[in-house]
């Protein structure tokens, strides 16, 4: 259990790279996919380059949480659900507010992303789950 709790957080890091991608315009994850350009509580007060460079760092962020969180699970380090807790909360809070404000193709807004990210919160806060002895 351990192993696989440690990947599924190093590979839930490594996604949000993948929107850092997207945002820096390396890359499209999907053809016409223009998220953050309107990000509701941004960009009507940035450009949308200063949005996509926002977005991008923030989501560096999120990537190096995560990974190293589960690095930390995998090096048996107690407290590695700190860090799996506040990443999961930065990183919806990060698809939040640079979600464009429209109900539609959510799974590129992040909303898988924070599905996710609640259930590493559930799991940690309320069932206090998963333990390891360590």
């Amino acid at each position: 259990m351990l192993i696989i709790v440690g990947i599924l957080l190093i590979l839930h890091g490594l996604v949000h790279l993948l929107y850092f991608g997207q945002s820096s315009r390396i890359f499209e994850l999907q053809p016409g996919m223009q998220w953050p350009d309107e990000a509701w509580l941004f960009t009507p007060l940035f450009r949308k380059k200063a949005v996509r460079i926002l977005a991008g760092n923030f989501c560096i962020l999120s990537a190096i949480g995560f990974t190293v969180s589960g690095i930390a699970v995998l090096a048996q380090h107690a407290n590695w659900y700190f860090l799996a807790f506040g990443s999961a909360v930065f990183s919806s809070l990060l698809y939040v507010t640079f979600w464009n404000g429209k109900y539609e193709k959510l799974h590129d807004q992040g909303a898988i992303a924070i599905i996710i990210n609640i259930l590493i919160v559930v799991s940690i806060l309320i069932f206090h789950w998963p333990q390891f002895n360590f």
